[in-house]
């Protein structure tokens, strides 16, 4: 049984859930202009292309940080990124401390935040803090990349769905991760995409270590509608 914002209910014997997530954003305010003409979220081989022989930032220090990095080091002339902690060992793989140390196109400034971002009609510099000696600092850039992290839209299945420690939603295999969930007493296993409850299906950015591209949501999409099928075939 669903129940709306209005108070009514719809009930089914199968929901797939296509909730999505919202990026989080930089508190930096008036940089939302940028959006789209300088500061992205997320990065993909196309936008790094883009930006060859010219100096990018990359905001952030978990592993998508990282892999950005790397990736942008291949075509920019400089990669720096800015983390607001103090040591990328904080929440980044060694591997790819690793990787980035030995990359000599890769600046690392930890300990620092993003003050503000400047230019006409797209970005043409960024302000950063020192977040110990309070020193600011002007440079040029010609593209901001941000991997701050991402909340999905799940609240409504807290306390129903096998979540993982952010929220996103376990499906598959997954959802045994942290050993067998009271709600799953089949003795199948959990079709693909298919969550902790059986009949209930999960596609999309609000899904466990789903890739969070549109071509990606709908293919998880169109598996968890065929495999609603089989359910409604054997109920």
């Amino acid at each position: 049984v669903l129940t709306l914002s209005n108070g009514s209910e719809i009930s089914a014997r199968a929901v797939v859930i296509a909730s999505g997530m919202t990026v989080r954003r930089l508190d930096v305010p008036g940089y939302e202009r940028f959006e789209g003409a300088g500061v992205y979220y997320g990065a993909a081989i196309t936008e790094a292309a883009v930006y060859t022989d010219r100096p990018v930032f990359v905001v952030g220090g978990a592993n998508s940080a990282g892999q950005g990095a790397m990736l942008f080091s291949r075509y920019s002339s400089k990669v720096t990124m800015v983390v607001r902690a103090d040591d990328l060992g904080l929440r980044m793989s060694q591997y790819l401390i690793d990787q980035i140390a030995g990359t000599p196109n890769i600046e690392v400034r930890t300990g620092t935040l993003v003050r503000e971002v400047g230019g006409d009609p797209g970005v043409e510099t960024i302000t950063l803090e020192d977040r110990a000696t309070g020193q600011v600092e002007t440079l040029p850039t010609s593209a901001i990349f941000i991997f701050v992290g991402a909340v999905p839209h799940t609240a409504f299945v807290t306390d129903l769905l096998s979540l993982n420690e952010k929220g996103f939603i376990h499906t598959g295999r997954d959802i045994f991760l942290e050993g067998q969930p009271a709600s799953w007493d089949l003795r199948r296993e959990p079709y693909p995409m298919e969550t902790s409850v059986p009949g209930i299906f999960a596609s999309g950015d609000a899904r466990h270590e789903s890739v969070k591209r549109v071509a990606s949501a709908v293919g998880e999409g169109s598996v968890s509608v065929s495999f609603m099928h089989r359910i409604l075939a054997e109920r």
